[in-house]
C-alpha cells in the first residue's frame, strides 16, 4: 500500500543495486515487496512470467523480493536499435520504433500505462520500491516526464536521491540537483544517500554535513563500495568488465555495438577455471582463446558490419583454423550462417547481408517476435536446460540436422559437421549448473562446481546486510507512503 522511489543524481550511480538491496531488506522484515521502474532503456531484457519483456535489472529485483518477474514491474522499456532510434515496449509488448526526437511526443500517452501498472503492484503488496531513470537534474526533459519527478508527482511517491562518490563531485551532484529542480519537484525529495564510497567513510563527514546544510535534506548514510557487485547479473553493457577470472580456459566474447541479452555470460564469468575477456572495438581476439562467443544483438546485420569493421571476421577464421570453438547465441547464431535476409526492413534498411559462413544455415527476419521461456534438452547430453528466447527471424539449413538441443521434441539450433561451431537461440542456458559443467567438460575445461543460483541469492542477502550496516534502512522504509 506504500511506495518509495530511489532517483539518481546522475546515470549509473547504482540505483538498480540499491533498489535490489532494499527489496531484499524489506523482504527479510516480512514485508510483501515489489520493484517498479516506470521507464527503462536497455537491450538486456528478461522474459516475464506473463509472457512479456522487462529490463533485466527489474528481473533481479523481483528475485530479491522472492517474486516472478512481471511486465507491470517495468511498463515502459526502450530498446535502442540505432544511435537515434529505439523500440518502444509497453507492458511487455512492442508498440512502435521511434526516433529519439519523436519519443517526447509519445511520452504523454505512456503515463496512463505506467500508473496502471504501478497501481496494480501497489494494490497487491505492502511496499513498492521504485527506481528512477537517469537523473531528475536533466530538467530539459521534465516536460512529459514519466521516469523521475513526473512519475513521483503523479503517483505521490517520496524520493531519496542517490549520489555516486566514486566518480567524484558528489557534493555538486546533489546540491546542484536541488538547485536546478522546480521547487515543487525538490519538495518531493525526502533525503539523500551516498553510494560507492572507497576507504574510511569518516573522511567524508564534513562533505556529508555540508550537503545536509545546503539542501536541508536528511542524510540516510554513506554506503561503501559493495565488492561482490560483480556476482549479480549486469544490465547495462557499460557494466561489462574487460576481463573476469583467472582460469586456464579462455573465453572471448565480442562486445558488439548493439549487444543484447548478455546475461548468458554471468555464470561463465564466475567459473574459477574460466577467464572471460570482453573484446572491445579495435581489439583483436586473443590468439590463445579456446572459445569465442558471439552474443545476442538488437540488430544482427548492423552488428555483422560492425564485426567486420573490427577485423573480427579475420580473427574468427584464424581461431577456427587453430581448432578453436565458437558459440553464437541468438543474433550471434544468425551471424554464423551464410546469409541474413531482412526483406521487410524490420531491423534496419531492407536487404541482405552475407554471414560468416561458419554454419550452413540462413536466416530471414520476420515480423513475428518469439518471446518465451523455454525448457530444452541438450542434444549431446540429454541434460535439461531452462532458458528463454527473445528474437525475430527464422533460421533454416542443413546444419540444423545436427541440433544443439530439442524443444518440445523439435530441433533447436545447429552444429557444424566437426562439432566446433555451435548456434542456438536459447539465452540463459549457462545458469543450469549441470549443463554448464557438461558443456565445459566437452570443450576440455573443468567446472568449479559453481551453484550459480545459490551464489546470486547469497549475494542479494549480503547486499541487504551491507546496506543495513551502513545506511538507515529503517528510516528509508519509514518514508514510504
Amino acid at each position: 500500500m506504500t511506495a518509495l522511489m530511489i532517483q539518481g543524481a546522475g546515470s549509473n550511480v547504482g540505483k538498480s543495486m540499491l533498489v535490489a538491496g532494499l527489496c531484499r531488506a524489506a523482504r527479510r522484515r516480512g514485508l510483501s515487496v515489489a520493484p517498479f521502474k516506470p521507464q527503462n532503456m536497455s537491450n538486456n531484457a528478461a522474459v516475464t512470467a506473463d509472457g512479456g519483456e522487462i529490463g533485466r535489472a527489474q528481473a533481479l529485483q523481483a528475485m530479491a523480493c522472492g517474486l516472478e518477474p512481471l511486465t507491470d514491474m517495468n511498463p515502459i522499456l526502450l530498446k535502442p536499435e540505432s544511435d537515434v532510434g529505439a523500440q518502444v515496449v509497453v507492458q511487455g509488448r512492442r508498440v512502435a520504433t521511434v526516433k529519439a526526437r519523436d519519443y517526447a511526443a509519445l511520452k504523454p500517452q505512456l503515463m496512463g500505462p505506467v500508473l496502471d501498472s504501478f497501481n496494480r503492484l501497489r494494490a497487491r503488496h505492502d511496499l513498492v520500491i521504485v527506481e528512477g531513470a537517469g537523473s531528475p537534474a536533466e530538467v530539459n526533459l521534465r516536460a512529459g516526464d514519466i521516469a523521475n519527478m513526473g512519475f513521483a508527482q503523479a503517483a505521490d511517491v517520496p524520493v531519496v536521491l542517490a549520489g555516486d562518490i566514486d566518480r567524484g563531485g558528489v557534493i555538486a551532484q546533489i546540491v546542484g540537483t536541488q538547485a536546478v529542480l522546480d521547487p515543487a519537484d525538490a519538495a518531493m525529495i525526502a533525503g539523500f544517500l551516498i553510494n560507492k564510497f572507497r576507504g574510511d567513510v569518516r573522511l567524508f563527514d564534513d562533505g556529508y554535513r555540508l550537503i545536509e546544510a545546503r539542501t536541508g535534506w536528511r542524510g540516510f548514510g554513506v554506503l561503501p563500495f559493495f565488492a561482490d557487485a560483480g556476482r549479480l547479473p549486469a544490465e547495462d553493457a557499460l557494466d561489462l568488465r574487460h576481463s573476469k577470472g583467472g582460469g586456464a580456459f579462455k573465453v572471448a566474447c565480442l562486445q558488439l555495438s548493439r549487444i543484447a541479452n548478455f546475461d548468458d555470460l554471468d555464470p561463465l564469468a564466475q567459473e574459477s577455471g574460466v577467464s572471460l575477456v570482453m573484446v572491445g572495438a579495435g581489439q583483436p581476439i586473443p590468439g590463445d582463446t579456446d572459445l569465442v562467443i558471439l552474443p545476442g544483438s538488437k540488430s544482427t546485420r548492423a552488428d555483422l558490419a560492425y564485426l567486420r569493421a573490427q577485423g573480427w571476421d579475420i580473427d574468427l577464421a584464424a581461431h577456427v583454423r587453430r581448432g578453436g570453438h565458437v558459440l553464437g547465441i541468438c543474433g550471434g547464431y544468425q551471424m554464423l550462417g551464410r546469409i541474413v535476409r531482412d526483406p521487410l526492413g524490420i531491423e534496419g534498411p531492407a536487404g541482405e547481408t552475407e554471414g560468416l559462413g561458419l554454419l550452413d544455415v540462413t536466416t530471414e527476419m520476420t515480423p513475428d517476435k518469439r518471446l518465451t521461456r523455454t525448457r530444452a534438452l541438450h542434444a549431446a547430453t540429454g541434460l535439461e536446460v531452462e532458458g528463454y528466447e527473445i528474437h525475430i527471424g527464422a533460421t533454416t539449413g542443413p546444419d540444423r540436422a545436427r541440433p544443439f538441443a530439442h524443444v518440445a521434441g523439435q530441433p533447436e539450433g545447429a552444429i557444424s559437421a566437426d562439432g566446433r561451431i555451435i548456434g542456438s537461440y536459447l539465452h540463459g542456458l549457462f545458469r543450469a549448473d549441470a549443463f554448464r559443467a557438461a558443456f565445459l567438460r566437452g570443450l576440455g575445461a573443468q567446472s568449479s562446481g559453481l551453484a550459480y543460483g545459490r551464489v546470486v541469492e547469497e549475494t542479494l542477502d549480503a547486499l541487504a546486510a551491507h546496506m543495513e550496516t551502513h545506511l538507515d534502512v529503517d528510516g528509508l522504509l519509514a518514508l514510504a507512503r
